[in-house]
């Protein structure tokens, strides 16, 4: 419980691909899903996402995985588990305290943007 995975997804294209990122977030029978077209870096500005339909809970465990109908391959970068701090009053927004590597420290999810920052 309380698992967290970001994942890289390289979508082919003719001779080139474009890589967005997934950020899934545990949610008892699936996965909270956004997607990143850059990723956040701690104390800097926001970043756009886009909310996207639940995923399984399986990709939490995947690593990598080609999709099927030719719709890219799907690389695990980070994970771990997170404590969600999100005030229960305030059904906006999310905030998430994150263990990884990429991303670590507070992560606040409001509408289209999140930002990162210590966990101080």
């Amino acid at each position: 419980m309380n698992k967290w995975v970001l994942l890289e997804h390289k979508v082919f294209s003719g001779n080139s691909f474009d890589i967005h990122y997934d950020f899934l977030i545990e949610d008892k029978i699936d996965c909270l899903t956004w997607k990143f077209l850059t990723l956040p870096s701690s104390n800097e500005a926001s970043v756009e996402i886009i909310k996207q339909k639940n995923h399984r809970l399986v990709w939490l465990l995947r690593k990598e995985h080609e999709l099927s109908e030719n719709r890219g391959l799907v690389k695990r970068i980070d994970h771990g588990i997170f404590k969600n701090v999100s005030d229960e009053l305030k059904t906006e927004g999310f905030r998430y305290i994150l263990d990884g590597e990429i991303l670590f420290g507070l992560l606040e999810i409001s509408n289209n943007v999140c930002r990162l920052s210590d966990n101080n």
